[in-house]
């Protein structure tokens, strides 16, 4: 059995998520509009939501599964479709920690 990574998407996200037309094709999600909020056992995306919908917190439109691989699966209204990591928002997270780094003097000196 597979476990699978949570990832809820923020309400003011959602809101547009839900009256945006249906696209095909992978989604690229960004990480900001995500919270991490625990795993689930499953054998896929679909036992995951079946075990999850009479918990307190059911997957909801928008939500993330991440299975061990790294696999992103976004749940939408017509079931789950294939999503990645917007790269150029972590390109953009860890290029800006790099540079950060580049400008700070070594210790000792000055």
């Amino acid at each position: 059995m597979a476990s699978y990574r949570i990832f809820r998407m923020k309400e003011h996200v959602r809101q547009h998520f839900r009256w945006a037309p249906h696209t095909g094709g992978a989604s690229a999600v960004k990480p900001r509009d995500f919270e991490e909020a625990g795993t689930v056992e499953a054998r896929s995306p679909y036992e995951a939501w079946n075990a999850l919908r009479s918990t307190e917190n059911p997957l909801r439109i928008g939500d993330l599964l991440e299975d061990d691989a790294g696999a992103l699966r976004v749940y939408k209204y017509v079931g789950f479709e294939e999503a990645h990591w917007a790269l150029a928002e972590l390109e953009a997270v860890t290029g800006s920690a790099n540079a950060a780094l580049a400008v700070q003097p070594a210790a000792g000196s000055g």
